[in-house]
């Protein structure tokens, strides 16, 4: 088979090309420490409302022993529960959030608090805020219709 020099050329420098942005992307990776998320945590959206952690009078913020706070939540068509959640600043903070039913998103603007809710699975992000102030918790992933209502108040206030 006959292949044109000017083809061949460009089809030399397309594999170059590739293996140099793939060695670069994987070198990257290696020396962040980037890699696959790990310990992924399943659970069954049907019976959400019937587990321990993700029970109606279990969703909120709770105390841990050694001082940092776990703020349990169930995303659902259209709003996050518990609506409410109130955390002083500069005390880690722990967001565990799953999916009622279909795939959700959380940002809060003007902080580092962003993350996907999946159906089926938990949702875990730990951070801390550093300033006082009531922040809005976004839905960031179409839901359907009433997505543009899906919110949450996030209010950061001084430790006691």
């Amino acid at each position: 088979m006959h292949i044109d020099p000017l083809e061949r050329r460009w089809i030399i420098l397309t594999l170059v090309l590739m293996l140099a942005i793939t060695g670069v992307l994987l070198g990257y990776a290696i020396a962040a420490n980037l890699h696959p998320p790990s310990n992924v945590e399943t659970i069954d959206s049907t019976r959400l409302h019937l587990t321990p952690e993700f029970a109606e009078d279990k969703l909120g913020v709770a105390k841990n022993p050694d001082g940092t706070l776990t703020v349990t939540m169930v995303a659902g068509r259209y709003g996050f529960y518990p609506q409410h959640v109130e955390v002083p600043v500069a005390t880690p903070v722990t967001f565990r959030i799953a999916s009622a039913d279909v795939l959700h998103g959380v940002h809060v603007p003007l902080t580092n608090l962003s993350t996907m809710i999946v159906p089926g699975y938990v949702s875990e992000v730990t951070t801390l805020f550093e300033k006082t102030g009531e922040y809005p918790l976004l839905c960031n992933e179409y839901c359907g219709l009433g997505h543009d209502h899906m919110w949450s108040r996030l209010t950061v206030i001084s430790p006691q």
